[in-house]
């Protein structure tokens, strides 16, 4: 989607109206959607692949968990305060076996997870083996465990899957691996198969009973640490006013248009479903661009991360590790301060960007077609 430079200046003063609506609890708080069902990467993900790989260091999770949790953050994700506002708990990951309470929905997101099966020739190493196919069939999984057990234990009933919304947010790790391989005419070139997989997702998860769905756009990732510190392709002609890729992020708006569209399109096959497109990237390029018009400070720098400068990203040495490099052991240590920072590690997001991206969602500013949460639930607080 082309940057529509009019909801950016609407994003400040909807921020400004949901806030105060959603910090005044209303009595009797009742809402349409008694469950969250969440298919997604790293941008989502509340624990899933660390569940699966326990290895996560600190500081992850210093701001609101003060320990590791699983969430590539310093505190709560987008999903986390969206379950908050809709009064619901946190989203426990699918893969979590302990612990989780599974009447409200299931996480099934995981860190690097990919729309497509990944093949070594065109991700890099160590993307996650929970790509969307998987998601979706562990969704099939837990939809038979739920009608088989009538709602024991700490499954829903089998009504649940008519009642819940469906958050879908994917497709960062497949775009960023094919400009990495082949720069942004890659892309174009392998859209159209990430997408069809997501709309054939989507009627899927229809005929599981699946009837609202909040589909994200890809978020600007040329206004990232990670891809900033490389300066391989394109260098300073590539960067825009406020110092973000412009390649980049022409690429990922050519991807999110095109998933604009075929949502719309599928929205004709689905009776009585809501299809929504979250255009995300509008949102986050503000953040990224307009820092202090949100209350923070940084936008292209990381707030976890080794090397200083400008970004603070080394790509040897990401969010709490440490590596010998010619001879030295360096460490990526936090900021003090990620309050004020929009970029946590470089890649994702901090407790406090996560927050006004969903104050966004809340807003229904920026979903195509229009759809306010307002009209199904009464939002609860999110501080």
């Amino acid at each position: 989607m082309s940057f529509d430079s009019a909801l950016v200046r609407h994003f400040s003063v909807s921020f400004m109206v949901i806030t105060m609506a959603i910090l005044v609890p209303k009595s009797d708080a009742n809402c349409a959607f008694q469950a969250i069902f969440n298919f997604g990467d790293s941008n989502s993900d509340t624990g899933g692949f660390y569940a699966a790989f326990p290895s996560q260091p600190s500081p992850n999770g210093m701001t609101y968990f003060k320990r590791p949790t699983g969430r590539p953050t310093d505190g709560r994700l987008y999903i986390d305060f969206l379950a908050q506002a809709l009064g619901l708990p946190f989203p426990s990951p699918y893969l979590q076996s302990i612990g989780s309470d599974y009447r409200h929905g299931a996480n099934f997101a995981t860190l690097a997870s990919t729309v497509l099966q990944p093949t070594t020739s065109l991700f890099d190493t160590g993307v996650s083996p929970f790509y969307l196919g998987v998601q979706l069939n562990q969704m099939k999984l837990f939809k038979a465990k739920v009608d088989e057990s009538g709602g024991q234990g700490n499954l829903p009933s089998s009504d649940i899957f008519g009642k819940a919304l469906y958050t879908i947010n994917i497709g960062q790790n497949d775009i960023t691996g094919y400009l990495g391989s082949s720069g942004p005419g890659g892309v174009k070139q392998n859209a159209p198969q990430v997408i069809s997989q997501i709309t054939s997702t989507i009627k899927e998860l229809y005929s599981l009973g699946g009837r609202t769905f909040l589909v994200f756009s890809l978020a600007p990732v040329g206004c990232y640490p990670r891809f900033l510190a490389d300066q391989s392709q394109g260098g300073s002609s590539d960067l825009d006013a406020s110092g973000c890729k412009i390649s980049y992020n022409n690429a990922v708006n050519e991807y999110n248009n095109m998933l604009k569209y075929a949502l719309q399109q599928t929205k004709q096959g689905l009776s009585g479903a809501n299809l929504i497109y979250m255009n995300s990237y509008s949102v986050l390029l503000d953040l990224f661009q307009n820092p202090k018009s949100h209350g923070l400070q940084h936008g292209t720098t990381a707030c976890c991360g080794q090397g200083g400068g400008v970004y603070n990203f080394n790509p040897q040495v990401h969010c709490g590790s440490s590596k010998v490099i010619n001879g030295q052991t360096v460490t990526a240590t936090a900021c003090s301060d990620p309050q004020n920072y929009v970029s946590w590690d470089g890649i994702h997001l901090t407790e406090a960007a996560n927050k006004l991206l969903t104050y966004a969602i809340l807003s229904g500013s920026y979903n195509d077609p229009a759809f306010s949460l307002n009209q199904y639930c009464d939002i609860q607080p999110i501080g």
